[in-house]
């Protein structure tokens, strides 16, 4: 598993006998920044999630619900209970 922030967000990275990387994941209720080094969608699977990408206004996120940053951006999520995801990369 991947930890971060102390625990608040826990993932675990699968990649497909295709080769793609997918991570699936929680983030516990908390405020977390995330700086990209590539391309991400983040899916929410469940929960809502309050997402402000590079700087814009904070949107809400809920399940069946994705948001996309280009590599190089980042985006601040903040989770009031618990968000299950899966993050596709690109």
């Amino acid at each position: 598993a991947n930890v971060f922030f102390d625990g608040k967000c826990v993932s675990h990275t699968v990649t497909l006998p295709n080769g793609v990387r997918k991570s699936v994941g929680v983030v516990l209720p908390s405020t977390l920044r995330f700086d990209l080094s590539t391309k991400e969608i983040m899916e929410v699977v469940d929960g809502n999630a309050f997402v402000s990408i590079n700087g814009a206004p904070e949107v809400e996120f809920k399940a069946g619900q994705s948001w996309e940053v280009e590599k190089g951006g980042y985006f601040i999520i903040r989770a009031e209970s618990p968000v299950h995801y899966v993050c596709h990369f690109e």
